[in-house]
């Protein structure tokens, strides 16, 4: 099986594309701005406002009852914001929320506000959220209601009775930089929360350049980061393959730290 020697700092220049598993640890993705606008702008014919004095860009659905605005100034860290009109829902992402689920959602807004066009090439999930986190390896959480990923990183509290009932945490070790978060308010559709979740959990890796990874996720352990050239086959299968080392050894490990415990 591939595998990566060395730690990621040493291995990788700045400006190099990699391939980063699991997504939840793989930053924002800047420069990818297009993945969540680009196909209602040019797929669905959304038009856009854009300040470029703020680098604010709003867009509204062509009926009016659905807007969404990134706000890269905000103070609070809150990019995105998704509003939806009669019923009223709301939700938000933080800055590093990776940008391969909040397109996830954004791309699937006209097929829930009733426009099918283009249903082949924007999929949605049909798995309830409990489905999503047992194909991915999520589990139950010390709290009731909480689903946590493989590395307890990234936290799904589901509370029914709160104004906002889905709230999805990031960070790692409280470090600098990891922290994001998402949250979703009542009358969302369960199934677009599904869309983010499907996109987030995957195990399939995101690409970035390295020197947008945050920077304490760079050497973690529980980040598995691939070049996307010079792999001696397709980048997609070399990653697949290390991950497959990665869990062969992390079971090890695992398995050695119970015989011994006092070892580290």
């Amino acid at each position: 099986m591939p595998r990566a020697e060395g730690t990621a700092l040493n291995r990788f220049a700045p400006e190099e594309r990699v391939l980063v598993s699991p997504r939840h640890l793989a930053g924002a993705g800047p420069g990818q701005l297009a993945d969540a606008l680009g196909p209602l702008i040019h797929l669905f014919g959304w038009p856009p406002q854009h300040d470029a004095t703020t680098g604010h860009v709003a867009i509204n659905s062509p009926d009016h009852s659905l807007r969404i605005d990134f706000e890269p100034g905000r103070y609070d860290g809150i990019w995105w914001t998704i509003v939806h009109h009669e019923p009223y829902w709301e939700a938000e992402f933080t800055r590093q929320t990776p940008i391969e689920a909040i397109a996830a959602v954004t791309q699937a807004l006209p097929q829930l506000l009733g426009d099918r066009r283009h249903t082949e090439r924007i999929p949605l999930t049909a798995l309830a959220l409990t489905e999503i986190a047992h194909l991915n390896h999520w589990a139950a959480g010390e709290e009731n209601g909480t689903l946590t990923s493989p590395d307890r990183h990234c936290l799904l509290r589901h509370a029914p009775g709160d104004e906002r009932p889905w709230r999805f945490q990031h960070h790692v070790h409280d470090g600098f930089d990891t922290h994001w978060h998402a949250s979703f308010t009542r009358d969302t559709p369960e199934r677009l929360v599904a869309q983010f979740f499907a996109h987030l959990a995957t195990t399939a890796p995101v690409e970035r350049a390295f020197r947008d990874i945050p920077h304490l996720v760079r050497d973690l352990n529980d980040a598995l980061i691939t070049p996307v050239r010079g792999a001696a086959v397709n980048p997609h299968v070399h990653h697949a393959g290390a991950q497959l080392d990665h869990a062969v050894r992390a079971v090890a490990d695992t398995a050695a730290e119970r015989k011994s415990p006092h070892l580290r």
